[in-house]
């Protein structure tokens, strides 16, 4: 879902990253709150002001959707499901969880926990203008202050649209999965109408678009693609998780990996290996001994005319915990490690021994096959 992002503060042991793609949306927030909506509803004030005003409301909105996303985070922390942090990106923002609720009744309270909390902070805004109005604050501020609420109880009745994986539909999911106990089926269910819900907004963009609405209907386009794209995931997520829970990484690892020895020349590196197998690291094996690994990157920083002059051992450095995983680990754990390092081939270690290979392809295949056998 996410492209790089970085972490600017901590909020209660959570961390808050921001996506790069966020600040497209940021700017084009200010954007059109400058040059339009602001413009349109407040008259006579200076250019600078309405962009100050737009600035202000930008900031507002990353205010709510922080505040939004942690009130999702602390009742999921109140019932034991581990949360990454808070991650902001282009469409909003999203409460990282490392895995499903455990029961209906903690997947409705952490659903609704974000509408309730843009409601709380809507009024927050609303009342503050009440405050103000009697010549407190300036009419720039009165106007930023009722977009705020405004926006806020608009983004708490949009989050509550029955489609996954917007809060309504983990609201739907958790009432389906309370009435038959089935959490694989009850997201398969509410994704379909997720993904029905995001052609609906596809096509919504298509019609603003012919009909003049350039920027709504674009935005109306991406949104329906996001929502469409994120439901779809989120029931191949859950059925990775489901499929591979319990299973160990022996199960699927490759037991003759390909490694190479720390007197092999970097030059026979290139030619006979890398070139040949397309690996981005290999295991530096020496009489079984796992010594190190050696990745493509380090290759690239000596000339191509001095490669035959050194050696795989002069470039070996230590295996990380990113690149390695113990024998009996959790499938599921390795494949939340490829994901977190973005590494596709973790090696598999018995006792400071490389005994296999496991690798995202091979996790992929086993689940589509088992997909193809038993899904409904």
């Amino acid at each position: 879902m996410f492209g790089k992002s970085v972490k600017i503060f901590n909020l209660f042991g959570f961390e808050v990253k921001v996506d790069f793609s966020w600040l497209i949306l940021a700017v084009l927030i200010t954007w059109t709150l400058a040059s339009g909506l602001f413009p349109a509803y407040f008259k006579d004030f200076s250019t600078s002001t309405y962009w100050w005003m737009g600035v202000a409301g930008a900031i507002g909105l990353f205010i709510s959707i922080v505040f939004h996303e942690f009130s999702h985070s602390m009742v999921a922390r109140n019932f034991g499901i581990p949360m990454r942090g808070i991650t902001l990106f282009i469409f909003g923002g999203v409460a990282e969880m490392h895995e499903e609720p455990k029961n209906a009744k903690s997947e409705l309270f952490m659903a609704v926990a974000g509408p309730i909390a843009s409601i709380i902070i809507g009024g927050v805004f609303y009342g503050f203008h009440l405050i103000g109005r009697n010549g407190l604050f300036s009419q720039p501020v009165h106007g930023v202050l009722v977009y705020l609420a405004y926006l806020n109880l608009i983004l708490a009745a949009f989050n509550m649209i029955p489609a996954f994986p917007l809060d309504g539909g983990r609201v739907l999911r958790s009432a389906l999965w309370a009435w038959k106990n089935d959490l694989k089926w009850a997201t398969r269910i509410s994704s379909r109408i997720g993904s029905g819900f995001g052609i609906v907004l596809i096509v919504l963009g298509v019609f603003s678009f012919i009909n003049g609405n350039f920027i709504g209907g674009v935005w109306w386009f991406l949104i329906g693609m996001f929502i469409r794209g994120a439901s779809q995931q989120s029931y191949q997520q859950l059925l990775m998780r489901r499929e591979l829970e319990g299973e160990p990484v022996s199960r699927f690892m490759k037991k003759d990996p390909v490694t190479v020895s720390s007197s092999l020349s970097v030059d026979d590196l290139v030619e006979d290996y890398i070139y040949k197998f397309h690996y981005k690291f290999f295991p530096v094996v020496d009489n079984s001994s796992l010594k190190g690994c050696v990745h493509v990157k380090q290759v690239k920083n000596i000339p191509k005319e001095e490669r035959k002059n050194h050696t795989v051992g002069e470039l070996a450095e230590q295996c990380s915990d990113n690149n390695s995983i113990d024998i009996n680990t959790d499938a599921v754990k390795a494949l939340s490690m490829m994901r977190k390092s973005g590494n596709s081939r973790l090696m598999v270690v018995d006792n400071g021994k490389l005994v296999g290979i496991i690798s995202l392809k091979d996790l992929l295949e086993f689940l589509s096959m088992k997909v193809d056998l038993e899904e409904d």
